[in-house]
């Protein structure tokens, strides 16, 4: 079985087949199972965020595997199997395992280095791992991604300038209304994006936040946090949106819901004749597309930002952070050859275990009356012989597993000592280690 990606960004689909293809945090349990019941899927993750959506799946096969989880996008997105292909890409076996890293790493971000991108890896493991889709493969392969991550960013710049698509938004808005000092703005949704949109508004001396959100204690709670820093802010539901727009020298909205959020007429019912600043962060779109044709006002989404950051230079350590990620790759590839050696060796060491122990059995058939302590000291003896004998070709057929060809090494292991090929599968059966689909999680990075 090999690890096999399947995704699109921002970099492959513009933000209309994005909006369709998002798996909501509400959703993503049911395309998990959906996944995982294909015939060519073992297991199954899903990582979904404001500019990707990415399958990581371990399959039996690559065509068959890759024909399974474009069908089940397919059926959820709606779109076509033709159409997603036009903006799929697609890594297999090392290529995927590279790809991963570099996501972990905020490589691949529309915000080159953003750390956000660990934070909903770890949480799209934990929907897997809580849905029953994670096995060894690919908590292993997370475990180490979230690892290659935290490394890039402890030993880059990467992140030094805190940059997110929120920060870049709000920039952009800064830049339009002349400074975000001393105004009024207008945050819908408080989840994860939310909280960093007040961070962000904080720190450039808003005047005063209102946070509109469905949950109205979940709003509170931000305000609240706010409000302990210095900066007047106060929560409201969903249905007072229209109020507080009147107000509004800036809005971010970033809930998450499959619905429009903001509508047109909401945002044309304003009277105060200021400009308003639109950042539209949701995937799919909060904001009605209409809005951005009214007077006064200038929308900022997810396209615009792309178009931005894809024509400016970064200014990142992205150079480092890219041999990290490959130094990484080369190393975990090497200790999966490393390790699908092992089931062969232990076989070799088994079965040599079987010959000393029939031949020891013959002994005592030929000399019924050997002395015990002389049959003991034979015995031992034996043992040390086939183990000397068996240590160098078992620790160098170790060392030469972790290089590119190493699984020929084990298939030639397997044919000078005559192994049955079905041994090697059986002491690297699932079971071991693994339990109803669970791996065993030691060593989890939090």
């Amino acid at each position: 079985m090999s690890v096999l990606a399947v995704g699109l960004s921002h970099r492959t689909a513009d933000l209309r087949v994005l909006e369709r293809a998002t798996v909501p945090a509400e959703d993503t349990a049911k395309i998990l199972t959906e996944l995982q019941q294909c015939a060519n899927v073992a297991e199954a993750l899903v990582v979904s965020t404001c500019n990707r959506v990415d399958v990581y799946a371990v399959v039996t096969a690559f065509h068959g595997g890759l024909a399974d989880v474009v069908n089940v996008l397919a059926r959820y997105s709606g779109l076509d199997a033709g159409t997603l292909y036009e903006h799929l890409y697609v890594h297999y076996a090392a290529a995927a395992v590279e790809h991963l890293f570099t996501v972990a790493a905020g490589l691949d971000s529309m915000v080159v280095g953003e750390s956000q991108i660990l934070g909903q890896v770890r949480t799209s493991y934990g929907i897997a791992r809580e849905t029953g889709t994670v096995g060894r493969t690919l908590h292993e392969l997370t475990q180490q991604a979230l690892r290659v991550g935290k490394r890039a960013h402890a030993e880059t710049a990467l992140d030094q300038a805190g940059r997110s698509v929120v920060s870049e938004a709000l920039a952009d808005a800064e830049a339009l209304l002349g400074g975000l000092a001393g105004r009024r703005a207008l945050v819908v949704g408080a989840g994860s994006m939310g909280g960093l949109a007040a961070a962000a508004l904080r720190r450039a001396e808003i005047g005063d936040v209102v946070i509109a959100n469905r949950t109205r204690e979940r709003g509170s709670r931000l305000a609240d946090s706010l409000a302990e820093n210095g900066i007047p802010a106060r929560a409201v539901g969903l249905d007072d949106l229209g109020t507080h727009l009147a107000d509004a020298d800036v809005l971010v909205s970033c809930t998450g819901a499959v619905g429009t959020v903001v509508t047109a007429d909401a945002v044309a019912a304003r009277t105060s004749g200021r400009p308003l600043a639109v950042c539209d962060l949701g995937l799919p779109r909060d904001v009605d597309p209409a809005v951005a044709a009214l007077p006064g006002v200038t929308v900022i989404d997810l396209e615009t930002l792309r178009r931005r950051l894809e024509s400016s230079p970064q200014g990142l350590d992205t150079t480092r952070a890219g041999e990290i990620v490959a130094e990484e790759v080369r190393a975990y590839l090497a200790g999966q050859r490393s390790a699908e050696v092992t089931p062969t060796v232990t076989a070799l060491r088994r079965q040599a275990a079987d010959v000393v122990k029939a031949e020891l059995l013959r002994l005592d058939t030929k000399l019924p009356d050997l002395d015990p302590s002389v049959r003991e000291e034979l015995g031992r003896t034996v043992h040390r012989v086939v183990d000397k004998l068996l240590h160098t070709p078992t620790v160098r057929v170790k060392e030469l597993a972790a290089g590119p060809a190493g699984e020929s090494y084990a298939d030639a292991l397997r044919e000078l000592f005559g192994l049955d090929p079905e041994l090697p599968r059986a002491v690297a059966s699932p079971d071991h280690g693994v339990h109803n689909g669970q791996s065993t999680l030691d060593g989890e990075v939090r």
